[in-house]
Formats: structure tokens, sequence, C-alpha cells
């Protein structure tokens, strides 16, 4: 598994697939190799999987593409393994280097990064090359949610894999740590989230601000390269005592009682496939309020509310603060909704099968290796 942050997870959606499928494929006999960068924990082994420590250049634009390159040549130089998992797109420039050694390759495509602000032109117009480029070296594409895979048969006209993420459920959470940040069990709401224009925390901020609510709105989340996005969120909730803006939180369990102990979580991503931020609230029965777009609306199944406006996230905080038996009911709705359909265990079973055709000699390449993008412009989404 190449291309992330790697083990422990402890960064975000994709660092977490690696590790849950990971260490359900080596409890079912497979060996796998997980190449890891920025630990501080430096052990060869986690949950039984083999972690190759491998530097990266401290650089945003680079990190990525520096560690993953290190990591493909140790792949190629070292014991051929029957199969890699590539995560990201951006990472698709090394996809030939190992198909080339004779190693079968299957690439994450991830959501439509082009699309995110906190790209500048160069950046985006990487995103868009290196997303053709996988499409037309990979062996298989796997795409997280039904509206990616759309994507790329309607941009490109090739198959994908669809697995979607896990759910981690939780039945219980300790309320020490919320209620030292002055926070009680059932009485806020939550917003988890980079301060991003696609990740609507601005329209959040000025919707619940905007409402009679009782229960403060706390605020988790931070935008390392967007300042001035940050500016705007701190202008929009001003001197409003009940909006709690507390930064980054990297302790799990406190983020786990957050979202369990939220009477509603907000979710305003817009962009990308199946959210974790969005299955860990799922996961908790908290009832959601998430930004309309059809990745939100295929996740929740309509077990949710849904906003495409400040106004309308007025109503909705409105609404659920005064039916807190109608929250309940709805939490609990996409709680069943998690637990059917983001297993986990499901989820490592689609990557076993994968793998073991792949090894086999299944490939889209024959197919996809001419594939042209259909748009000439920006595409289409889902």
């Amino acid at each position: 598994m190449i291309g992330t942050r790697g083990v422990p997870a402890s960064y975000g959606g994709f660092e977490t697939a690696v590790e849950e499928i990971g260490r359900r494929l080596v409890d079912r006999g497979h060996a796998v190799t997980v190449y890891t960068r920025g630990s501080s924990r430096r052990e060869r082994e986690y949950l039984g999987m083999k972690v190759v420590h491998l530097p990266a250049m401290p650089v945003k634009q680079l990190e990525t593409l520096s560690h993953t390159a290190l990591s493909a040549v140790h792949a190629c130089v070292h014991r051929k393994p029957d199969a890699a998992f590539v995560f990201n797109a951006a990472n698709s420039p090394f996809v030939p280097a190992l198909r080339a050694r004779g190693i079968p390759v299957a690439l994450h495509m991830d959501g439509l990064e082009w699309k995110r602000s906190k790209w500048g032109a160069r950046g985006r117009a990487y995103y868009r090359w290196a997303e053709a480029h996988g499409v037309r070296t990979a062996d298989a594409l796997i795409a997280d949610a039904p509206g990616i895979g759309e994507y790329y048969d309607a941009e490109f006209g090739v198959p994908t894999e669809l697995i979607r993420y896990g759910a981690p459920l939780l039945d219980a959470a300790s309320a020490d740590g919320i209620r030292e940040l002055g926070l009680t069990p059932g009485g806020y709401h939550l917003v988890v989230a980079r301060f991003e224009p696609e990740n609507h925390v601005l329209e959040i901020v000025e919707g619940y601000r905007a409402s009679s609510a009782e229960k403060p709105l706390v605020v988790v989340g931070s935008a390392p390269y967007a300042a001035e996005y940050t500016q705007r969120v701190r202008a929009a909730a001003g001197d409003d005592a009940r909006i709690r803006l507390l930064g980054g939180i990297f302790d799990q369990d406190l983020l786990d009682a957050l979202y369990f102990h939220a009477q509603t979580y907000l979710h305003g991503h817009s962009v990308g496939g199946t959210n974790p931020s969005l299955l860990r609230a799922m996961g908790t029965g908290t009832a959601v309020i998430a930004y309309d777009v059809g990745f939100n609306r295929e996740t929740l199944d309509e077990h949710g509310l849904f906003f495409a406006d400040a106004a309308e996230v007025t109503r909705h905080v409105t609404t659920l603060e005064t039916d807190p038996d109608g929250a309940d009911a709805l939490g609990f709705r996409g709680k069943v909704r998690a637990s059917r359909d983001f297993s986990w265990d499901e989820v490592a079973t689609a990557y076993e099968d994968l793998a073991a055709r792949l090894a086999l000699g299944e490939s889209v390449h024959p197919l996809a290796r001419r594939a042209r993008r259909v748009s000439a412009g920006h595409g289409s989404g889902g």
C-alpha cells in the first residue's frame, strides 16, 4: 500500500482505510506492506503489517510525490508483491514504474482534487493531468462513491471498482473530555472540517449565527493554506458567544466523544466521494445536516437533512434543536445505514478480491491506455 502517510492511522481517510483494510488482510493470511512517512513510531510491524518508513520532502506540493517516488523505487528493487494499491491520483506518475517491474497496480482515485480551492492554477492543472495519466496507466481504478465511478465513465469511458470506506461504529464514549471543554452530552452542534471554501464552514457559521439556537456551535478545524478564508469564518462568528472555534483537535478519543455527544453534526464537504468524517458521524448515531451534493445524499440515503445555503442551515438547526426526539430518530436511521452498508469487513473483502484478480492478470489497461478526456473544460462532477 503506497502513497499515504501510512500507519498507525492518525491523519485522514486514506490512512484509516490502509489500517482497517491492511489489518484485516493480515488476519486472513496475506502479507501486507505499508509505506509510511512522518510517523513518530518507528517499529517495522504494526497490527501484523510490515511497515517501511521512508522520508519525504517537507514541502506541501512535493511531500506526497517525493515519498511515493521513494516507495515505488523500494517496491521495485525488493521482492515483488502480487499487487500494489496506490492511493491518490496525484501519485499516478509512479504507476508505470511499478507495472514495468511486473507489479499490477490498482489506483485509488480519491475525489476530484482539481476542484479544491487550496490548489493554485498549476496545482489544479497537475491534478487533472495526473487523473488522466492514472486512467491510462493503471490496471484498475478504485472509486469510493458511485458519483466518482460515474465521473470516470462519463469523462473517459473506463470502468472503475466501486469500493467505499467503512464506518467506525461507536456505541459509547466518555463525556469527560467534552465536559472539560464546557460542553454537555446532547448540548451542542458540531462541525469538523478544514477551513476551505468547498467545505462550506462559512455558510454553516453564518446560518447558525442567524438562528435562535441556544445550544452552542462547536467548530473543529483549521486552515493551514487558507488564512483569508479563516479570517472570513472568524468575522462571521464575530462576538457571538454561542460559537466556539476550537481549532484543530488530533486526540482521536476526544474527537470521537465530540461526534458521539453532539446533538447534530453539520457536514459541509462538497468535493470528494464517500467522506470519512460523515461516516464517523453516522456511526455514532448523531443526526446529520449535510451540504446538498450527490455524494452526501448517496452516503446518507436520505437519512439526514440537507442545505444549499446559510438560510437552510438556520432552518435545520432550529428544527432539530426544538425536536430532540426527531434528531435522535434521524441519527439512529443514519447509524443503521452505516452499519448495514459501510462495513470495513466488506471493504477488505473487496480489496482482497481485487488483489486476487490483479495477480491473475486481470487489467483495464488494454481498454483504458488510449482513453481521452471527453470534456475540454473543467469536466463534470458528481
